[in-house]
């Protein structure tokens, strides 16, 4: 009973989320470049051949920037909704194309992928639940505030990439303008660091391992800032901080809370939370 996870790469400059078992695996969001994606994967030892499907979350470029190249190459069917497909520009071959409903279950080999809506300024924004060996991992990002179904489905997660945007001093404080603050702080905007972190406190499951911290703003926001605040309320639960520049270790989630040794080097350890 176990998934493996990695963030690939998280932040405005490119999001992808890679989940999978012994043999299959999917991608959340394609925003970096097949080149990279290939790179990140093989430096982690995953072979982008176990990759079976793209399902992408919502139509901005950091989400959907490696896809159409990523499809071509390597055959793979993208999971999208007609809405975001309208408003993507994305040029991807009908024969790759998947549309979904909410709380439809996908079904790509042996994992499950349910996406469920949540709040966001985008067309039709989805998050996802994916689960397979009795493990449900969320990726729970780009939302403007904790809603009934973000609430829900974070309840049943072993682990989670949860978005931590920014900092509300950092950013209030900050060069970004007026109508941009706004924009971000909007309930269909992304969620600050004390917005998610009573996510975890108060919903978390007692099977929740793993809490990868995502999304993180270069300007609002620090990830030392992010690691020491949610550090005071995590228990044991291992809070991650997923990179803007890097990948993540591979974690290995096993329903437990016995924490199994990242896969990678200690180098990348350090470089992926800064």
């Amino acid at each position: 009973m176990s998934l493996f996870i990695t963030s690939l790469n998280s932040g405005s400059n490119g999001n992808c989320y890679y989940i999978g078992n012994d043999k299959e695996a999917v991608l959340i969001d394609a925003g970096i470049s097949c080149k990279e994606t290939e790179k990140r994967l093989k430096r982690l030892d995953l072979n982008i051949e176990n990759v079976k499907a793209i399902f992408i979350s919502h139509e901005h470029t950091d989400h959907i920037k490696g896809v159409e190249v990523l499809s071509k190459k390597f055959k793979l069917p993208v999971y999208i909704t007609n809405g975001t497909l309208n408003n993507s520009n994305l040029n991807i071959g009908v024969q790759f194309i998947r549309t979904f409903r909410a709380y439809e279950n996908i079904k790509v080999g042996e994992l499950n992928v349910k996406p469920f809506p949540k709040l966001h300024d985008a067309a039709d924004p989805y998050s996802f639940i994916i689960s397979g060996n009795g493990i449900n991992i969320g990726v729970l990002t780009d939302i403007g505030n904790a809603c009934h179904h973000v609430i829900g489905n974070f309840k049943d997660c072993h682990a989670a990439f949860l978005e931590a945007n920014y900092d509300e001093e950092l950013l209030e404080t900050g060069g970004y303008p007026f109508y941009l603050k706004k924009r971000i702080r909007s309930g269909h905007g992304h969620l600050s660091n004390v917005q998610s972190l009573e996510i975890f406190t108060k919903h978390r499951s007692e099977n929740l391992s793993h809490l990868i911290l995502s999304h993180l703003s270069r300007e609002n926001n620090s990830p030392q800032l992010v690691q020491k605040l949610f550090a005071a309320h995590a228990g044991d639960t291992k809070i991650v901080v997923a990179s803007r520049d890097y990948e993540t270790d591979v974690f290995h989630i096993t329903g437990n809370k016995i924490v199994i040794q990242p896969i990678l080097k200690q180098h990348f350890v350090q470089t992926s939370l800064f």
